[in-house]
């Protein structure tokens, strides 16, 4: 009985949402205005009856997954509730909005899931959730809540991604190629601080204040990130396993990353909770295959630890110069201030990776 009547109560809801979903539904494209909202944020646009829920559990599982296996926890996505009444102005041009509508014309034993882009503001990203009553939506949001996710995801970094590409830094392009045989997209005002043959760190725009690797420079405690480009011999398929990419990147780090204290360089952190994760991964085009890593790092040496934060790199092997190549960000930054941001900038940064022409 308490389901009938919650259904009846959605179903009559949902005939005055659909109406006002419908209103917000414009068919021409943006006009060039720009998104609102935060990196890493969904706006939800249901009634408070969906809301309130068994929709919204399958939302909270599916969505806010966590980027492992970093600490504190970085969550990929935060969802925002809005009512559909409320949804106008500003709202309406949120980065990332997900529609969740129960239309009792719906036709079909299923309900339906479509993304939209660019309607209310350039490189905006809508996903509607359509079904025609509430045990169908229920349906559709728990099986489809990981192709929802996916959507938002690889549209959350490739919006940054698609920006960098607007500035391309054109001394470090061919300072790559020369040395590496490849490009990347990078954040405007970039710099390359250190310039090897199989070594280079980039750092971030100067608002990501440098680290202090064994120059004169100072840690302000503020939030510091930049990427390391470096590469060796390939030999044999077994260096691209978990082990081996780990045992490169900490010799390779040992020697080109020193930290302010004599002896001391960046290493990698090895604690069970934080043991460094990965997986097979392809760039944005889809012409590049390799493997992500991810863990935390800090620096050691001579029996001591310092500073530390998290790491993001992926390796493949360069067809033409027949070498691994490692493009692997580095993140410093408060436990108080959110990661998911400069993430995501250097998850940009790795997926623009494409071998030079």
């Amino acid at each position: 009985m308490i389901v009938r009547t919650l259904t009846l109560l959605l179903v009559a809801a949902a005939l005055f949402s659909f109406t006002q979903c419908e209103s917000m539904k414009p068919s021409s494209a943006s006009s060039g205005l720009h998104v609102t909202g935060n990196v890493g944020e969904i706006m939800v646009v249901c009634e408070p009856g969906i809301w309130n829920s068994e929709v919204k559990q399958h939302l909270d599982s599916g969505l806010t997954q966590f980027i492992m296996p970093y600490m504190p926890d970085v969550a990929t996505f935060e969802l925002v509730h809005r009512k559909p009444e409320r949804f106008e102005g500003s709202f309406q041009r949120c980065r990332n909005t997900l529609f969740v509508t129960i239309d009792p014309t719906h036709a079909g034993d299923k309900g339906k899931i479509e993304m939209r882009k660019n309607v209310w503001a350039e490189s905006q990203t809508i996903v509607d959730v359509i079904a025609k009553d509430y045990p169908q939506l229920i349906e559709t949001v728990k099986f489809g809540v990981g192709q929802i996710h996916d959507k938002f995801d690889r549209k959350e970094w490739k919006r940054i991604m698609d920006r960098y590409k607007e500035r391309p830094d054109l001394v470090i392009g061919s300072r790559l190629e020369k040395n590496f045989g490849i490009n990347l997209s990078t954040p405007d005002g970039s710099k390359l601080v250190t310039n090897r043959p199989n070594f280079f760190r980039i750092e971030f725009p100067k608002t990501y204040r440098p680290l202090d690797f064994g120059t004169d420079g100072v840690d302000d405690g503020g939030l510091h990130s930049g990427i390391m480009v470096y590469q060796y011999d390939f030999i044999d398929s077994n260096q691209l396993s978990l082990k081996s990419l780990l045992t490169a990147r900490d010799t390779m780090l040992k020697y080109n990353v020193p930290y302010e204290v004599d002896g001391m360089y960046m290493g990698t952190q090895y604690v069970d909770f934080i043991y460094p994760e990965g997986e097979e991964t392809t760039t944005a085009d889809g012409k590049i295959k390799g493997f992500d890593l991810r863990g935390m790092y800090m620096f050691t040496g001579r029996g001591k630890s310092g500073t530390g934060g998290a790491f993001w790199g992926f390796h493949f092997v360069n067809p033409k110069t027949k070498k691994v190549v490692c493009v692997s960000g580095y993140l410093d930054a408060p436990p108080t201030t959110s990661w998911t941001q400069p993430l995501r900038e250097i998850q940009a940064v790795l997926r623009s990776t494409v071998i030079a022409k």
